[in-house]
């Protein structure tokens, strides 16, 4: 570990100041189990852990849901996330893989 530390450091990384984005996908309309990001499971919403586990780490130093569901934004408010942006339908269907959502998420923060 400490060589990849003087590797980052040779090419004028600094860890102090590198920004570590969690993007937490949500969609809205699951169908193996409907609503299950807002179903609670031992008290708690299923997302409210993901959240918790995002804010909970040492690198992570911002925590993003993307969501095309209003009430799915407003848990994860609650419980810490931003919820910068709403996700586009074409983003939230059944077979969107995660990389298109990634990339939704990292282009509206550059844009915005």
């Amino acid at each position: 570990m400490d060589g990849v530390v003087e590797k980052q450091k040779d090419h004028g990384m600094d860890n102090s100041k590198m920004e570590v984005l969690a993007v937490i996908p949500a969609r809205g309309n699951s169908k193996s189990i409907p609503r299950k990001n807002v179903k609670e499971l031992a008290g708690f919403p299923l997302i409210a852990y993901s959240i918790a586990a995002a804010l909970q780490s040492r690198s992570v130093t911002r925590v993003i849901v993307s969501t095309d569901d209003a009430e799915i934004a407003e848990v994860a408010r609650q419980f810490g996330a931003e919820v910068p942006f709403m996700r586009p339908d074409e983003f939230a269907q059944d077979q969107t893989p995660d990389l298109p959502v990634f990339e939704h998420a990292l282009a509206w923060l550059k844009e915005n």
